[in-house]
């Protein structure tokens, strides 16, 4: 049986200079790096080297990049940690609703603290209105949040000039890169912005490891306390291996970054082109080409469910999500989608495919293909598609 895989939106495998530069931080460098000794020096210099690589990347300085567990500690500190601090400013808080759970779900624990979360409209492909985010700031605003590239249907928002509406009302602005991050160039001096997520397995380095930059001189309380580390920012043990197998794998996807995305654009493309040709009653969700991840193809498929073509799918050997992989196991339609205005039925029957530098151009037509038996079958035992055509017959 083939095994494909079309999820790398919700993961990426590791990639061997990352692993090989990891190993020997598991054994060898194995000190803590806040320890005084020779072990904890041999440490601490490996994680300040990580910091710089990373930094040199999206353009900061050093020290104001701090390493988390991942994009969902990092999006929970930037929107907690700067209300909490703001708080005196003003309790008024705006994000796009098509943000991460991570920070929809911080949003609605905020709300119950006595904060107010108003919501920036997006358009049918996902795109934010900002004539909508300029009628909704008010002088108690102080938090502005939008993904940088939504992980579902791929749209690339135009931060730079949410950034500049943010500021011109005295509001900081915080963007999720951890879709971005690798795969866009990224300079957050040039974008604006205060507070960056970013996470370290959606491009070919480890698990658990993530980053946060916050702008120097940003106010913004700790959320996880307990320690030294951080600058005194961020309780908890470095992860050293963690920290250095995330640099390597960065430096290794922005050395590459326009080669990949060329690449993957192209098996995109092919994928999207032959689904729209050869699969009826489908919908493409998102732009279709410009400011659309290079991954990412998303589709509804009418009248029937999208687990059900995940299954399906499966069962072949490929390997795609019906959806955000941190909101997978939901029976709710994709939030996402309905903020896009897809009707509750279309958005269950949603599948994302995201490909990655390692598919290659008979993956995806072997994939396409499939779809289509498996879209064809599940039709047929559909009462919803049979009504359909009984209407189409009258």
């Amino acid at each position: 049986m083939r095994n494909i895989y079309f999820d790398h939106a919700a993961t990426t495998p590791l990639c061997e200079e990352a692993f090989n530069k990891m190993k020997p931080y598991f054994t060898e460098i194995f000190g803590n790096p806040n320890s005084q000794h020779a072990f904890g020096r041999e440490a601490v210099k490996a994680v300040d080297e990580a910091r710089d690589t990373i930094a040199k990347i999206i353009n900061c300085k050093p020290n104001e990049l701090y390493f988390t567990s991942g994009g969902t500690e990092s999006d929970n500190w930037a929107l907690r940690g700067t209300a909490h601090a703001l708080s005196a400013k003003g309790k008024h808080l705006i994000i796009s609703p098509i943000e991460h759970a991570a920070m929809l779900s911080t949003a609605k624990a905020l709300e119950k603290e006595g904060f107010t979360v108003d919501f920036m409209k997006v358009d049918s492909e996902g795109f934010v209105d900002l004539e909508h985010l300029k009628s909704i700031i008010r002088e108690d605003t102080t938090f502005i949040g939008c993904m940088m590239a939504n992980n579902e249907v791929g749209t690339i928002e135009p931060i730079k000039e949410i950034a500049k509406i943010a500021h011109s009302r005295g509001a900081i602005c915080f963007t999720d890169a951890v879709q971005a991050a690798g795969v866009l160039k990224i300079d957050v001096k040039d974008l604006g912005v205060d507070l960056m997520s970013m996470s370290s397995h959606k491009i070919y380095g480890p698990k658990g490891m993530g980053a946060l930059y916050i702008r120097n001189g940003l106010l913004i309380d700790s959320i996880i306390t307990g320690g030294h580390q951080e600058r005194m920012k961020r309780g908890g043990t470095t992860n050293v291996a963690g920290v250095v197998g995330f640099a390597e794998a960065f430096k290794i996807a922005d050395r590459d970054r326009e080669k990949n995305f060329d690449y993957v654009s192209s098996l995109r493309d092919r994928f999207i082109d032959r689904v729209l040709a050869e699969v009826p009653f489908v919908k493409l969700n998102g732009p279709r080409k410009e400011n659309r991840l290079p991954a990412n193809a998303d589709f509804s498929f009418k009248f029937i469910e999208g687990e059900s073509i995940l299954f399906s799918l499966d069962l072949a050997g490929i390997a795609v999500s019906s959806g955000s992989a941190c909101s997978s196991g939901s029976l709710e339609p994709s939030h996402v989608l309905l903020a896009l205005g897809l009707p509750e039925g279309l958005a269950h029957g949603s599948i994302r495919f995201s490909f990655g530098k390692h598919n290659t151009v008979e993956e995806v037509d072997y994939a396409v293909d499939v779809l289509k038996q498996a879209v064809e079958r599940l039709r047929k035992m559909s009462p919803l598609f049979k009504a359909e055509g009984e209407i189409k017959n009258v």
